[in-house]
């Protein structure tokens, strides 16, 4: 819960002006986690490991399941592993005062140092007792703040008339630098179809965004898969949802108490003085929340605040690398290497996350400057451009029985070459900086249509494609769809659907395994130091010191134990209370700051 709530706190980037985000993604986020993850989708996904997997048994063959962990690779390069590695750059470099890959390269070491020496254990236990330091750093934050700028009241008077000096004398002398103002529509959500952010983008564009992030995205939903039953999962999914109401309050806030406090900083409007200020010519709404926590809170709650913050960056990016090593050797090279071992698969898994932290870090420097400078900007630009044939996919998938593999592949293979070309012309055309004076000769698909309204584009794309040639192909067999929909959700499969290639595959790795141990660990045959040096190798490499197999019927009861559906009537009704009562006050938050 942690790494989400730390999510706010960073990819939201906390910049100026950002009350529709509180807004919108508590709706978006809210109602999708629930009511999509956990009564919708968590039926149909608790059979399976990865979500490229739930296609596999949806679809059948390989070529979707491959392309989407393919996807879900790059989409971690994009929009996880790199904002993740220069958000919490950004607060080592403000304490520290280091160069920024230098503090990149102390955040990916700390993170593996405990990731390897304390494993899930460690993560679980740290994500559980930041949240706690992060909430009560995060209230008294909030606290001290008000007390600075003076009331909620002061606040919406004082940051309508937060800008630098710079953007004070060019705009009323010269009528210039008009982007370093705050916007009339600041503590709007809603905002007009032309302005910065407009309304439909952010109903309707923002929607397969939050499908995805939330629902079909295997970060987050590995953590609602491995929840002991439904309820549990549910559970979870609320407590997050309750959470997520306090974004605006505990970071949104902060960042415009920021910008009105340190307005020469915050609100810099040209790219020589945001430059000097922050050492990023883009801007520096980036860095609004980390120079409030250095600057007004006390010493000890300080060092605490900082440290829970960048605990959360470190296991948000831990749970990543474990998403991002399970999608490529169960779903890449399994296929590519049918028989490959336990210890080659952790090997693997391994390489590919360095590998990805080597491009992410490479990624950096676009990074900065992409978005106008801004991480929510960018992130959303990219996610937008990439993930709605995805969200497209998967919806139709579970609710749409008649959509064939040729139909979703189609479509997924159509909106990401539509999605990369205009991603493209946007790295290619970036927009002036504020304060450059120099104009804007992007072309009119990047002027004219804004990011979010290209999302319901795309999003609409992908739909006609995956039905008309789901339309044209032939469906498949009502046996092949059993628990795979939402229809079928509650079809019981035969009970030799559960002793699949995959899972006797399995099975075959943990005796070879068993076995391998058995025999490397022989006292009569390997030394001591041998014998301390095999183990300190599986332990580097994550491979268990000991497997034990199991029968084939008891792994049948296991899995069906697992994949039940089964609730208590009475927390289920308990839990859906709770739902209408997240959803009734995200409603009324939002018509009251609408």
């Amino acid at each position: 819960m942690a790494g989400s709530l730390h999510v706010g706190v960073i990819r939201l980037d906390i910049c100026t002006s950002l009350y529709f985000i509180w807004g919108l993604y508590a709706h978006c986020c809210i109602y999708n986690r629930h009511a999509y993850t956990c009564i919708y989708y968590i039926d149909i996904f608790e059979q399976c490991y990865t979500m490229p997997e739930y296609l596999k048994k949806r679809f059948g063959g390989t070529r979707l399941r491959v392309y989407l962990s393919l996807l879900g690779l790059l989409l971690y390069i994009l929009t996880k592993i790199s904002i993740e590695m220069y958000a919490g750059a950004l607060f080592i470099q403000r304490i520290l005062d280091w160069n920024l890959y230098l503090s990149v390269v102390l955040i990916l070491a700390v993170t593996a140092l405990y990731t390897v020496a304390g494993g899930l254990t460690a993560v679980i236990y740290t994500d559980t007792l930041q949240t706690v330091v992060l909430l009560i750093g995060s209230f008294v934050l909030v606290v001290i703040g008000l007390v600075e700028v003076g009331s909620y009241e002061q606040l919406k008077k004082k940051y309508m008339s937060s800008y630098s000096n710079e953007t004070w004398n060019d705009y009323r002398l010269y009528g210039n630098h008009t982007c370093g103002l705050p916007r009339e529509d600041s503590f709007h959500i809603w905002r007009g179809v032309n302005s910065d952010l407009p309304w439909p983008g952010t109903v309707f564009g923002l929607l397969p965004i939050a499908i995805w992030v939330w629902c079909t995205d295997q970060v987050m939903v590995q953590r609602t898969l491995s929840a002991k039953n439904l309820s549990h999962a549910k559970g979870g999914s609320l407590l997050a949802a309750y959470l997520k109401l306090l974004p605006f309050l505990l970071f949104i806030l902060p960042g415009m108490m920021s910008r009105v406090l340190y307005p020469e900083e915050v609100a810099c409007a040209s790219p020589e003085s945001c430059e000097k200020a922050c050492k990023n010519p883009a801007g520096c709404t980036n860095v609004a929340y980390p120079w409030l926590v250095l600057r007004i809170l006390p010493p000890g709650l300080r060092g605490l605040m900082l440290a829970a913050l960048l605990a959360a960056l470190m296991s948000s990016l831990t749970s990543i690398f474990n998403s991002a090593s399970s999608m490529f050797t169960l779903d890449i090279w399994q296929t590519i290497r049918r028989q490959a071992k336990e210890r080659e698969l952790m090997l693997v898994g391994r390489t590919c996350v360095l590998a990805l932290v080597g491009v992410s870090i490479l990624w950096i420097p676009i990074l900065q400057s992409a978005g106008g400078g801004t991480l929510w900007n960018y992130m959303q630009a990219v996610s937008s451009y990439i993930a709605p044939p995805w969200c497209v996919c998967f919806v139709l998938g579970v609710f749409w029985t008649r959509t064939t593999e040729q139909g979703a592949f189609w479509g997924l293979i159509t909106g990401f070459v539509v999605g990369i070309i205009r991603m493209g012309i946007d790295f290619a055309y970036q927009a002036p900086l504020c304060g450059s004076g120099e104009p804007d000769t992007r072309p009119a698909v990047l002027t004219k249509v804004h990011f979010l309204h290209f999302s319901i584009i795309l999003s609409a794309i992908s739909s006609a494609v995956t039905v008309a040639v789901s339309l044209l192909t032939k469906p498949q067999p009502p046996e092949k769809l059993r628990r795979v929909t939402w229809w079928t959700r509650n079809e019981e499969l035969p009970a030799e659907e559960f002793d699949d290639e995959e899972n006797e595959k399995k099975d075959e790795i943990i005796i070879t395994h068993e076995l391998e141990m058995e025999e490397n660990t022989n006292e009569e045959s390997v030394s001591k130091v041998k014998r301390c040096l095999l183990y300190f190798y599986h332990w580097i490499c994550g491979a268990p010191a000991t497997t034990k197999a199991i029968s084939k019927a008891d792994r049948a009861e296991h899995i069906k134990m697992l994949t039940s559906i089964e609730e208590n009537p009475f927390w289920a009704k308990i839990l859906n209370i709770n739902c209408m009562i997240v959803l009734l006050v995200c409603t009324f938050l939002l018509g009251y700051f609408g």
